[in-house]
């Protein structure tokens, strides 16, 4: 049972919560970067390269024809998928891309908010009672020094 309690308290530290949170929201965004390469991006890249199918560039390796698409190339046997490779470095370098801007105005934001003045420290009461009584008795000992003058 103290495992699972140990377990209860390690799962609800903020962190790992936030961290879940990070990764859902990671893995939706991933899937938003994904789309914008394949059917915004890439697209006109193939255009440019001669209207083909990025993701369907490839080198045979078991003597398959280069006009088949990538798919029916995979099932005549194996292929360098070197378009669906680019197409996927290409999602992650606009991901990465997206990922440091977005601490860049984090960082930024954080160095040019104001910092709150910090609150006075609050004296406990016993202080303050021992500094009357010890303003107190100067008083008194002034008082004494100028009556014996």
């Amino acid at each position: 049972m103290a495992m699972m309690q140990e377990f209860k308290e390690f799962a609800m530290k903020g962190n790992v919560v936030d961290l879940a949170v990070g990764v859902i929201i990671g893995g939706a965004f991933g899937k938003i970067v994904d789309s914008l390469v394949q059917d915004v991006i890439m697209p006109p890249i193939g255009r440019i390269f001669g209207g083909l199918d990025f993701a369907n560039y490839y080198l045979p390796l078991n003597g398959q024809a280069t006009s088949m698409t990538l798919v029916e190339a995979k099932k005549a046997g194996a292929v360098l998928a070197y378009g669906n490779f680019l197409t996927i470095l290409l999602n992650f370098i606009i991901l990465a891309f997206i990922i440091f801007q977005m601490v860049r105005l984090m960082n930024k934001a954080r160095r040019s908010a104001p910092a709150a003045p910090a609150p006075e420290a609050v004296t406990p009461e016993d202080i303050v009672l021992l500094r009357e009584i010890r303003d107190s008795l100067q008083k008194g000992a002034q008082k004494n020094n100028d009556l014996a003058q």
